[in-house]
């Protein structure tokens, strides 16, 4: 069942701060669908043993048999976000209740129109990257700046990684840096640069919109979940167990900038360091392999090379709570379950939009002049621009589409006067 109720839902249309319009983009077989339905699980749509295989977005029959997708499709979701969260949230919010619109959309170059409608009526993008395949998004890219479209990247099949290529974590490191610096190459290219009417839209780890993701096995984390992790383990004797949501953010800031990089840490003190000897001249490990990476690899090899008391032990340390069907598994449904329980994908994806991507009140300010073409100061784009309810009611067709009857079936965003929420409606003429 559902996490939510019709008049959460409906009551979260009206607060527009609390509101993530959103598509996913990607070339061909990166893992969008698969990763999209982690996002549906965590809203308790579809069940979390599922998520990864029932390619929720994807509602045709041919999209499935085929394994693609053909039409875009929207997907609505209310999430409710824990005070902690709520701290790292920058722009102005509305209380813990947010409604995610996504927009799932086609990556295959015979469907690009339904990427460009899309796009047209969302004002943040998750790009999805394969890792192993490394092949970059520079046209999907390209074309959501051009719309003035905020991004935010997620780097999937990280289980390719680790079991087919078996790279070790530096090299894993190093692909990770490769794919954010070629991203925001392209970023720079066609971006406008800070001064820009959207800011400063480079991904940076540090910040926390990049993620690290295996779709297919439903699990995946950004910095932000390590370093929570951290700031309570590393917490100095005698602080309090519980610190305010704002403090309690500043700390795990302040982690997140020493677990990329070439920061490094000393076991044997227990200190960082930008030096990658200690005082003793021994050589230490960089940060995100050893405090990120390594427990992963461990977990992976101890499942994998069925070492069950090493797992055992792995699972009890981490404090991982499996499901009773789930304990008996072995091998990758094993894997499977333990990732999904420890790292579940659909956190890091809802903190990733709700965290970095706009709501309608910042991104109508410098969007509005890509839709609207009348007078730049009239009523009704400054009803929009300021996402005023009183202001004259506009409807912004994104998408017309030809029926038997030779009629054309018009697809519009619910503006609603202000663009808050928006869905499919129809409207039918000639």
């Amino acid at each position: 069942m559902v996490n939510f109720t019709v008049d959460q839902f409906r009551a979260s249309m009206d607060k527009k701060s609390n509101i993530r319009n959103m598509s996913v983009i990607v070339q061909v077989d990166h893992g969008k669908s698969t990763l999209t339905d982690s996002l549906v699980c965590k809203a308790e749509i579809i069940a979390s043993a599922r998520a990864g295989e029932t390619r929720f977005a994807d509602t045709h029959k041919d999209e499935q048999e085929r394994c693609i997708t053909i039409k875009s499709t929207t997907i609505s979701m209310f999430y409710e976000l824990t005070d902690n969260d709520l701290a790292f949230i920058k722009q102005c919010k509305d209380g813990s209740g947010f409604l995610v619109n996504l927009f799932d959309s086609p990556r295959h170059v015979d469907f690009s129109s339904e990427v460009t409608a899309a796009l047209r009526v969302t004002d943040g993008v998750l790009v999805v990257v394969d890792c192993v395949r490394c092949v970059h998004t520079e046209t999907v890219l390209w074309q959501a700046i051009a719309e003035r479209i905020k991004p935010v990247l997620m780097t999937n099949k990280m289980d390719r990684a680790l079991l087919e290529l078996q790279l070790d974590p530096e090299e894993l490191y190093l692909t990770f840096q490769r794919i954010v610096k070629n991203v925001n190459v392209i970023i720079s290219t066609y971006g406008e640069g800070e001064t820009g009417p959207m800011g400063n839209i480079m991904i940076d780890q540090v910040v926390g919109t990049v993620g690290f993701s295996s779709g297919l096995y439903g699990w995946a984390f950004t910095l932000k979940q390590f370093a929570e992790m951290y700031v309570s383990k590393f917490a100095a004797k005698g602080e309090k167990a519980e610190l305010p949501p704002a403090e309690c953010a500043k700390k795990v800031e302040d982690m997140m900038k020493k677990l990329w990089g070439d920061k490094y840490f000393d076991p044997a003190s227990g200190k960082f360091s930008k030096s990658a000897s200690s005082p003793a001249g021994k050589k230490l490990p960089r940060t995100f392999s050893q405090l990120i990476l390594d427990p992963i690899f461990k977990i992976f090899d101890a499942i994998m090379n069925f070492k069950k008391d090493e797992a055992a032990k792995l699972i009890e340390k981490l404090d991982i709570k499996l499901d009773t069907e789930d304990r008996d598994k072995e091998g990758k449904q094993l894997l499977k379950a333990v990732m999904r329980c420890w790292l579940p994908s659909g956190d890091a994806l809802l903190q990733m939009i709700t965290i970095h991507l706009p709501s309608p009140v910042p991104a109508q300010r410098y969007r509005c002049e890509l839709l609207y073409e009348g007078p730049p100061n009239d009523e009704a784009a400054m009803g929009v621009k300021n996402c005023d309810p009183k202001g004259p009611l506009m409807m912004y067709i994104y998408k017309m589409v030809p029926t038997s009857e030779v009629v054309f079936l018009c697809l519009w965003p619910c503006l609603l006067r202000d663009c808050i929420y928006r869905t499919e409606s129809a409207y039918y003429g000639s």
